[in-house]
């Protein structure tokens, strides 16, 4: 049985949300970063006569929210500034550039999941012309997975192996790929799936921000439902707690805070032997 579909959009003090990341317990720096923001038309004033602007309305109501995490690849320098520049540059793109949000979730929409790809292929472009300056000649590199919400629709933009995930009605349900030469070995029957976890090839990607390929692959999804989570991860979290005590978390959470706090403090218990990232999101409608 599916919950109750909500039509109303919800309001800013409506959101939940909360990010967080940890260098983990054995890696001795921290290569991952994130942003949770949101998208809004804003009126700027550069001059007038009127006494008193501050009445105005001068931000417009939110187009959309932004979710952005991205675990950089390669010795800790390298890595750590793939992954900034990757997170700052779909930034970029989607504050001056990502302007067909009217199209989302319409038969009309290819504009923008051009655009979501197109938001990717940029972050890729800028690791890559940064990488090219340098003459250590260190792999410079970042998965990217990136959660856009445009109501009633959330559009997950995937590159690498981080992990998005949708929870709803009781359900966790992964919206996400894994770009692995394992996964890709299974994909192609020619590795058994139940193989997977025992490869060497498991956390070796296939597609990257910033490495000879980027495969940005797009996913939509309705997220009306009412109780209802986005999480975002980088794989310092599903290399220790699996789906099940994801759902588990999320199932009794009381805030997006306590349960990214929750699951964070579950992988280091395990050992934390990456960095971890993890992002949450829910609505929390008013009672009308």
């Amino acid at each position: 049985m599916t919950g109750p579909i909500v039509a109303i959009r919800p309001e800013d003090d409506e959101l939940d949300m909360f990010g967080l990341t940890h260098k983990g317990k054995v890696r001795a720096e921290n290569q991952d970063h994130f942003l949770i923001s949101t998208v809004h038309p804003q009126l700027v004033i550069h001059g007038t006569s009127l006494p008193d602007i501050d009445g105005l309305p001068l931000r417009g109501p939110r187009l959309a929210t932004v979710m952005v995490l991205a675990d950089g690849v390669g010795g800790a320098a390298a890595g750590s500034e793939a992954a900034r520049l990757a997170t700052e540059a779909v930034t970029r793109y989607v504050s001056s550039t990502l302007r067909s949000y009217h199209s989302a979730g319409t038969a009309e929409d290819g504009e923008f999941l051009h655009a979501l790809k197109s938001s990717a292929l940029e972050a890729h472009a800028a690791v890559r012309a940064e990488s090219a300056l340098r003459s250590d000649e260190r792999r410079m590199a970042s998965t990217l997975t990136v959660g856009f919400v445009v109501w009633p629709w959330l559009y997950v933009v995937q590159v690498g192996d981080s992990r998005a995930y949708y929870f709803s009605d009781g359900r966790l349900r992964l919206l996400t790929h894994d770009q692995t030469i394992a996964q890709d070995l299974v994909d192609k029957g020619i590795l058994p799936p139940e193989k997977l976890d025992r490869s060497p090839f498991k956390h070796v990607l296939s597609s990257a921000i910033g490495a000879e390929e980027a495969l940005p692959v797009v996913t939509r999804v309705n997220i009306t439902e009412r109780k209802s989570l986005i999480l975002l991860c980088s794989d310092g979290l599903t290399k220790h707690v699996n789906d099940e005590e994801i759902a588990t978390a999320i199932s009794t959470m009381t805030s997006s805070e306590q349960v990214a706090r929750s699951l964070l403090r579950l992988a280091l218990d395990r050992g934390g032997s990456d960095n971890i990232t993890i992002i949450a999101a829910r609505a929390i409608f008013k009672e009308s």
